[in-house]
């Protein structure tokens, strides 16, 4: 589709007996490993149109702040841009953000993101996220005043320090030596000094974008919590930790004691701490990742005068209740009086809890199709398929 956000249809369509309908709202994540969300929903508007040929249709993708944030946002009319920045492995690695009037959706995954490591590889205590100052720092030199950090899908587990000193910052050890790459080198950082990083900052409006609210360290910090999706031993997570809780004890030595209260503070922990980092040096503001891109996307008025709400993502279970892109999508609905309906891969929640978050109903494509490697494979069709009914039940 030319622009992901427009009115596909003239007019309003009939349903049933002649009821008028508004236009259909499309509002899903990617399907990760199968579609993307502009992909998504373009299957679900082929699917709608099977049933009524003259539905108006606006698709609005969406993401949490994670990987795909900037695909939505460029789905969304902003301009995409690239730059050459320092991978989570430390390779050069090409890098997109989003830029529109001034405000920038940087995602940390484009440069810092478990996507970028070789299969099979891993880097848990060395794997850097430089390259998301580096990215930052190109937004930054297109004029951005706003810049929307979505973090997410990470390769790191470094507290934000590499972006930090891609920015301006020194972390030094006890011979003056810049600390090396990644977590588990910062338990031998001996000084900090944040003085030095880019003044433009002061002026410019971060706001850190994450669908987690875990501090910084401790049981439900980053290395517990996400250090074994990206690699970690129990004995890494152990160093990561102790690392972790370190550099924030010398940040607040040297820079202020409130850096031990933003490690505690909701959202610390996002993407290896790198929202720490943002917390810290950046004097980011922490936001759900959804409500902050329904607000970048235009979703209130892509929602003014629409029928029926389609959300959905690849799996809806228990995460998808705790500031996942389709429970945001649903709320936001809700408070506007339109019912919400929800696709998905797989289905993992009870109708109960749909309806307690403005879900009336959900569409799985594994309930026409029973195997998951040939949802993975097959899901555009099955997905137009599960979108006809949608029709039928909701349009019809």
């Amino acid at each position: 589709m030319a622009d992901a956000a427009e009115t596909a249809g003239v007019g309003a369509a009939q349903g049933a007996g002649g009821t008028v309908l508004g236009h259909v709202l499309i509002a899903a994540d990617k399907f990760k490993g199968s579609l993307t969300a502009v992909q998504v929903a373009e299957r679900v508007t082929a699917g709608l149109h099977g049933v009524l040929p003259d539905l108006p249709v606006r698709a609005l993708p969406v993401a949490d702040g994670g990987d795909g944030t900037v695909d939505a946002a460029v789905a969304a009319g902003f301009e995409r841009r690239e730059a050459r920045v320092t991978g989570p492995l430390g390779a050069e690695v090409v890098a997109a953000y989003a830029l529109r009037e001034g405000t920038a959706v940087v995602e940390m995954a484009e440069a810092s993101g478990l996507q970028l490591l070789p299969a099979g590889t891993f880097a848990p205590l060395t794997a850097t996220t430089y390259g998301s100052g580096e990215l930052i720092r190109a937004a930054l030199d297109a004029g951005a005043r706003t810049i929307v950090f979505g973090v997410g899908g990470s390769a790191t587990t470094d507290g934000g320090a590499g972006m930090l000193a891609a920015l301006g910052a020194r972390f030094l050890d006890a011979a003056g030596e810049p600390v090396g790459p990644g977590g588990g080198p910062l338990r031998e950082l001996a000084s900090a000094d944040l003085s030095g990083l880019d003044p433009r900052l002061a002026d410019v409006d971060v706001v850190l974008a994450s669908d987690v609210d875990n501090p910084l360290t401790g049981p439900k910090g980053a290395p517990a919590v996400y250090g074994p999706q990206k690699g970690a031993t129990p004995d890494d997570v152990a160093a990561l930790d102790a690392a972790l809780a370190h550099f924030a004890r010398v940040l607040a030595r040297d820079e202020g004691p409130r850096a031990l209260e933003h490690a505690d503070a909701p959202g610390a922990g996002a993407a290896g701490g790198i929202g720490f980092g943002a917390l810290v040096g950046l004097g980011a503001s922490f936001r759900p990742g959804i409500d902050v891109m329904l607000d970048v996307l235009g979703f209130a008025p892509a929602l003014a005068g629409a029928t029926l709400v389609i959300t959905g993502e690849g799996s809806l279970d228990e995460q998808t209740l705790h500031g996942k892109a389709p429970a945001g999508v649903a709320a936001a609905a809700r408070a506007a009086g339109i019912d919400v309906v929800a696709v998905c891969g797989r289905l993992a929640l009870a109708p109960t809890a749909l309806g307690t978050a403005g879900i009336r109903r959900a569409y799985a494509l594994t309930d026409i199709e029973p195997d998951v490697a040939r949802c993975v494979a097959e899901a555009g069709p099955l997905l137009e398929r599960l979108s006809a009914k949608i029709a039928t039940d909701f349009l019809t």
